[in-house]
């Protein structure tokens, strides 16, 4: 039997995650990772990074009969993903704040978390496998291409994955879902947020003019020939 941290994000995924390892015999904690304040305004839009999110993982441990605990990490994130995010598309480029967060505090934080209090593995609901050879652990896509998140965690290293399960990595969506239902998970009817969990409708442009409006000069639009053809309000909002 193991001793094993779940990262619980409210959602189907995690929630079956839970629910395998708890059956199979393991000593499992849910956690959720508390990113945001609770007075921001955006949180209400969002699917994820909720309110919403906490009491619905809350009831799946209920129902599992697991501990469930909250950690904050307000400050990391917003150091290691929102600045990130701001910042590089400040200088022209296009950030992905998921990967971000996966490198700098779900995979990183939340490992250092699980060793101080002395948990043997971290699981998610990535769709992704590890696969141990010759003494060498391999990142491999999950069996469901359409949902596969393996280019997410390419940062991860060997002592990473030593440590890590993706137990629905062998699963479909729709079959986690059946899988859930069976359960009688809360949240197995839970819909998806393929949103940025900061930018509620995915209109990232309305985030940088509150938090980098410097970041956007307006200027001309210009053809190979340099003749102006119009203006634009900042290249930030184009990348």
């Amino acid at each position: 039997m193991a001793k094993i941290l779940v990262a619980m994000s409210g959602g189907v995924d995690s929630s079956l995650v839970a629910a395998l390892l708890h059956e199979a015999g393991h000593d499992v904690t849910g956690v959720t990772m508390h990113l945001w304040d609770d007075d921001d305004g955006r949180l209400a839009e969002s699917l994820c990074c909720s309110q919403e999110m906490t009491d619905s993982a809350r009831r799946v441990c209920s129902q599992l009969g697991i501990p469930y605990y909250v950690f904050n990490y307000q400050k990391e994130f917003r150091r290691h993903v929102i600045d990130y995010f701001l910042n590089e598309y400040a200088q022209g480029y296009t950030p992905n704040p998921c990967l971000a967060c996966n490198r700098d505090i779900k995979f990183r934080a939340l490992m250092v978390r699980a060793s101080a209090l002395g948990m043997d593995y971290v699981a998610t609901g990535h769709y992704a496998r590890i696969q141990q050879e010759n003494g060498v652990y391999q990142l491999l896509r999950a069996r469901d291409r359409d949902k596969d998140q393996s280019y997410m965690l390419h940062m991860l290293q060997q002592d990473d994955l030593a440590r890590l399960m993706f137990p629905i990595g062998e699963y479909s969506k729709p079959q986690v879902r059946a899988l859930a239902a069976e359960r009688g998970l809360a949240s197995a009817d839970r819909p998806e947020s393929q949103d940025i969990c900061f930018v509620p409708g995915g209109d990232y442009r309305n985030l940088l003019r509150e938090e980098q409006p410097a970041s956007l000069r307006p200027g001309p639009i210009v053809d190979m020939q340099g003749r102006e053809l119009g203006r634009h309000d900042g290249l930030p909002l184009y990348t």
